[in-house]
């Protein structure tokens, strides 16, 4: 068996400057690197925008489908051999990947995605395989299985394995040592066994936001202009179909002023989908009986109106932020409902920024550029930027993505204050059900249709 080795540390703490700094070194055609960044950022000619996933219209359909892709990478692989469409077969059948070889890259789900970038990687039979956060936006089953394939790939066909790790509480019981980075440190400390490592952890405190935010949080003004409504999302047998193939089917959902929703299913089935209606940024939405607080869609609301009601962040929406501004920028948009920053933020807007940084413990990384953030850093940016303008209805798709577990407890701390003020409703997205806030209401599971 080849060694597994887990690389982990706190948000920022120089885990991908090492993996940079070890694949410089070790430059070899033998080594493949899967980045977090990468699940986010395949592109189309560059053309990706945010809402391109669900405006299928937009895309060339000359563009190749995932099976087109994948077939390619398998020939540029290496020969066509018993052996290797064996494993390429292996491969399709672990994933579900016949669910959606004839869709177009750019309409993948982002578990759907890390399927798609894994199945492309271990076509090549590397023999170091780096891979960084490759369980986030993929469901139970899949996780399982995909380390029982990481762990046959390293007895039987000689891989060595790098598992770059923001969520530290489930390395995999292969993994034979771990290289820990403290904060403040360039350098790792030495590698250890997985068992000394959890030795050593102190435990995550039951709750990180100070009494002080916390307070600041529930104290926040109300808003003269919010809507005052009972129904915030009404959809009566909503149906999402593409070409001949069918996401949602005859579905009925409400959700209630102050509701706090847990949305859940497999990859594929529609999660994100769902809330691209909500949203309005689904051109479907408007063919659907569809209310959002309480006015039916079509009946004169435009889709700022809508917005500047909702907070959102979503695999989608870090895909599309490519632009390198400074993360105070960032964070400014969300009270424009804009992916780029379009009107120059004023004083009040910044102080606003500024307010909602601190909050995520991020206030230091206000005039740093975006994208030299790490993930986790940029998460915690959109998440700002889904809060800043206090919506009314949150929604989060995967909000805790790349973060350590200290800033996961941070985050359920600020979300579950949040949602403890008047006229606050959410809808979360979380593969993981310890992930949940304590105070959701309500759950709704979609199944995946064939």
């Amino acid at each position: 068996m080849q060694k597994v080795t887990a690389v982990v540390g706190r948000n920022g703490s120089g885990k991908t400057l090492y993996i940079e700094k070890l694949r410089r070194q070790m430059a070899s055609d033998k080594i493949r690197y899967i980045a977090f960044t990468d699940s986010y950022g395949v592109n189309v000619d560059g053309q990706y925008y945010l809402q391109l996933r669900w405006n299928q219209h937009d895309i060339d359909h000359e563009t190749p489908t995932v099976g087109d892709l994948l077939e390619k990478a398998y020939q540029l692989a290496g020969a066509d051999t018993a052996e290797r469409r064996q494993l390429q077969q292996h491969l399709y059948e672990l994933f579900h990947m016949d669910d959606f070889l004839d869709k177009y890259i750019i309409t993948l789900s982002s578990g759907e995605l890390r399927k798609f970038q894994l199945t492309k990687t271990l076509f090549a039979n590397p023999s170091l395989l780096i891979m960084d956060n490759p369980f986030i936006g993929l469901d139970a089953e899949t996780r399982d299985q995909l380390k029982q394939l990481l762990l046959l790939l390293s007895e039987q066909r000689n891989i060595e394995i790098m598992l770059v790790l923001s969520k530290t509480d489930d390395i995999p019981v292969f993994v034979s040592e771990v290289i820990e980075f403290s904060d403040n440190s360039d350098n790792p400390l030495p590698p250890c066994s997985r068992a000394e490592y959890y030795a050593r952890q102190k435990p995550i405190p039951p709750h990180v936001l100070s009494d002080d935010l916390r307070d600041a949080i529930l104290s926040l003004p109300y808003h003269d202009n919010d809507y005052d409504c009972q129904r915030v999302v009404d959809m009566h047998n909503v149906s999402i179909r593409y070409g001949e193939r069918t996401i949602l089917k005859d579905l009925d959902w409400t959700v209630m002023n102050g509701e706090r929703w847990a949305l859940s299913g497999q990859n594929g089935s529609g999660k994100s989908t769902l809330l691209s209606l909500v949203c309005a940024d689904n051109p479907q939405s408007y063919a659907c009986d569809i209310t959002l607080f309480d006015r039916p869609r079509g009946s004169g609301e435009t889709i700022w109106d809508i917005k500047k009601h909702i907070g959102y962040v979503s695999p989608e929406m870090h895909r599309s932020y490519k632009r390198n501004l400074p993360a105070i920028r960032i964070v400014a948009s969300g009270l424009m409902d804009s992916i780029g920053l379009y009107a120059i933020p004023n004083q009040n807007d910044y102080d606003k920024c500024r307010w909602w940084m601190n909050i995520f413990g991020i206030s230091h990384l206000a005039d740093k550029p975006f994208l030299q953030l790490s993930s986790g850093e940029q998460r915690l940016v959109l998440l700002a930027r889904a809060f800043v303008k206090d919506p009314q209805l949150l929604i989060l798709d995967e909000p805790l993505h790349g973060l350590d577990l200290l800033n996961r407890r941070l985050v359920k701390d600020v979300i579950e204050t949040f949602c403890q003020r008047r006229n606050k409703t959410m809808i979360m997205v979380t593969h993981y059900q310890e992930e949940l806030p304590v105070n959701i209401t309500h759950s709704l599971w979609l199944e995946r249709h064939e």
